[in-house]
C-alpha cells in the first residue's frame, strides 16, 4: 500500500474515534440524570420554601439515607432563607433537630460532615460576590447598574456582599447544590419567574443538564404540587428555547 494513502487512512481513523469519543460523551452528558442526594435536596429546599413541614421529615430522612451528610442538610436549610425568608428557614431547622435526635435514638449515627472553610480571599466582600456571580453567569459586570440595582443600589450591595460572599461562598455545598437548592424554592413560591429563569440559566452554567433540570420539574410537581410544577416547566421551556438560539 501506498505510504501516503496509508497515512490518510491513519488520520481519518484517528478523525473518526475522537468524533466518536465526543459524541458518545456529549451524549452521556445529555443523558445524565439527578442522583439520589440531588434529587433529596430538591425535595428538602422545596418543602422547606413551601412551609410542608410533614412531608419535610420524610425528605430529610431520605437525605440522610441517600448520604448527605448533617452539614450538608444544615446548608441546604440555612440557603433557603436568603428566598423564602428566616421563618421558613428556621422552621425546617427545628424539624431537622427532631429528625436527627429521632434517628440517634433509633441508634443510627449520621455524619456530620465538615464545616465550611475559612475564608483567606482578602477582597472585600462586595468584590468576592462580584466574582462569584460573574464566575455563575458567566458575565463580566462591566455596564452600568440598571433596573432594580440602579433603583436600590442598596439592595445590588446586599446581593453581592450577602447571597454570593456569605452564603454561595460556603464550600459545604457545591456550586450545582446551592442552585438546586435556589430553584426548588423558587419554584415553590410564587410571582418570582424572573428570578426563576435567572437561576435556571445558572443551573445549565455549572453543569446541571436540560435532562436534569425537567427531571426536577417532575419532583416539583411531586412534592408540591401540579401548579407550582407547570409554571416551572414554562420558565424551564423559555430559558431552553432561547439557549438552543444562541
Amino acid at each position: 500500500m501506498d505510504i501516503t494513502l496509508f497515512k490518510k487512512m491513519q488520520s481519518t481513523l484517528v478523525v473518526l474515534m475522537i468524533t466518536l469519543v465526543t459524541t458518545v460523551h456529549a451524549q452521556t452528558a445529555s443523558d445524565k440524570t439527578l442522583d439520589a442526594q440531588q434529587k433529596a435536596i430538591i425535595g428538602i429546599a422545596a418543602l422547606t420554601g413551601k412551609g410542608d413541614l410533614s412531608k419535610l421529615r420524610d425528605q430529610l430522612n431520605e437525605g440522610l439515607d441517600a448520604g448527605l451528610t448533617i452539614n450538608q442538610i444544615k446548608e441546604t436549610l440555612i440557603h433557603v432563607y436568603a428566598y423564602a425568608g428566616f421563618p421558613r428557614s428556621l422552621r425546617g431547622l427545628q424539624t431537622f433537630m427532631a429528625v436527627v435526635d429521632e434517628r440517634r435514638a433509633k441508634g443510627i449515627e449520621d455524619t456530620l460532615g465538615a464545616d465550611a472553610s475559612p475564608i483567606t480571599d482578602e477582597r472585600s466582600k462586595y468584590e468576592r460576590g462580584k466574582a462569584i456571580l460573574e464566575k455563575l453567569s458567566a458575565v463580566a459586570e462591566t455596564e452600568p447598574k440598571t433596573g432594580y440595582a440602579a433603583f436600590a443600589p442598596t439592595i445590588e450591595i446586599f446581593l453581592k456582599e450577602h447571597l454570593f460572599a456569605d452564603i454561595f461562598e460556603r464550600d459545604v455545598l457545591t456550586y450545582q447544590q446551592r442552585e438546586l437548592v435556589t430553584i426548588s424554592v423558587l419554584s415553590s413560591i410564587a410571582g418570582v419567574e424572573p428570578m426563576l429563569r435567572s437561576h435556571f440559566n445558572l443551573s445549565l452554567n455549572v453543569g446541571l443538564t436540560p435532562t436534569q433540570l425537567q427531571e426536577f420539574v417532575g419532583i416539583i410537581e411531586q412534592m408540591v404540587g401540579k401548579k407550582e410544577a407547570k409554571q416551572s416547566q414554562q420558565v424551564l421551556d423559555e430559558v431552553l428555547t432561547t439557549r438552543s438560539k444562541k
